[in-house]
């Protein structure tokens, strides 16, 4: 049985790459600080420890054949431990022949990204965010040459679990009958159900052997404009809505104060800016690709929001 450790099982990708493991049949071993937030799947091994502490991880699991870096410190802190993380990683690899699975997102591309994104578009430090990813992912491309293997499966923003763009910004005003948009209602933005996304992973795993000593892969997930957001809360929710507009005025009064809303504004380019991601190579690779129905994403996005139900018994009562 192929051996997969899991670091970072606590966050939203983590947890769902556990799952995922667990029902294609792999051993897994699932690497977080704190204990579960949730009760782990029966018989996922767990492993508390520092991800930065490569000995004692390496202690609770000798024998791993993937490693899934599903580690992602919060944006204010990606200056200081996304480099280190990394090299902790490759050295967990090196110790123990492992192949490393990154989620690889579009950040890479620079603030000026082309609206078809494939493994061969041009990377662009135009921002701190992307300069960060680009080293990273220069970080497993040079492991390569040392024995190291390494596959990127970029991905757009998560849906599914919490702390998405879905409770953080479309949602954070339904109680109040409003859809919350981000930027221009007519512009693609890419999307990747988490459920779905863990699945690819396993595909990918399945597969690697056929792979270069680094891979990099495109996963679409779900595009939709901001429009056909608003229709499937709209759905979803069972009532029509308002449409709101995103306080990013608020973001820049609070940038010159806080780290985070600094970090949201920089970021803002992916709402006004359109991006598809081709998944040709990965299609070619796996055969069929998940992808579950946005309106059925977008119902399960909905019922897992705190206060759903009161949501769903107001709507009710209006209608």
């Amino acid at each position: 049985m192929s051996v997969v450790m899991v670091l970072g099982a606590n966050g939203r990708l983590g947890r769902a790459a556990v799952e995922a493991f667990d029902r294609a049949g792999w051993d897994v071993v699932a690497q977080m600080r704190s204990l579960p937030r949730s009760p782990l799947p029966l018989g996922v091994r767990l492993v508390q420890a520092d991800a930065l502490d490569v000995a004692a991880i390496r202690g609770a699991a000798p024998r791993i054949d993937v490693i899934v870096n599903a580690l992602n410190p919060d944006y204010t802190r990606w200056a200081t431990l996304l480099l280190p993380l990394t090299a902790a990683v490759i050295a967990l690899a090196e110790a123990t022949g492992a192949t490393v699975m990154l989620p690889g997102n579009v950040y890479n591309f620079g603030n000026q990204l082309p609206p078809a994104l494939t493994e061969t578009t041009p990377f662009a430090g135009t921002h701190d965010k992307a300069r960060q990813r680009i080293a990273l992912e220069a970080s497993l491309a040079e492991a390569a040459g040392r024995g190291v293997r390494s596959i990127v499966v970029r991905a757009g923003d998560f849906l599914g679990d919490q702390g998405t763009w879905i409770d953080l910004g479309f949602t954070r005003s339904l109680a109040g009958g409003r859809v919350t948009h981000l930027g221009p209602d007519d512009l693609e933005h890419a999307w990747a159900w988490l459920p779905d996304l863990a699945r690819v992973f396993v595909a990918v795993a399945e597969r690697r052997a056929t792979l270069p000593p680094h891979a990099v892969l495109h996963y679409a997930g779900l595009t939709l404009t901001g429009a056909q957001m608003h229709g499937l809360i709209e759905q979803a929710s069972g009532r029509p809505l308002q449409r709101a507009g995103f306080p990013w005025w608020l973001m820049r009064l609070a940038a010159p104060f806080a780290a985070m809303p600094r970090a949201l504004i920089e970021m803002r380019y992916l709402w006004q800016r359109p991006h598809r991601l081709d998944e040709t190579r990965l299609r070619q690779l796996i055969g069929e690709v998940p992808h579950t129905a946005p309106e059925a994403v977008l119902r399960a996005c909905l019922a897992a929001l705190p206060g759903a139900e009161r949501v769903r018994t107001e709507a009710r009562s209006a209608a």
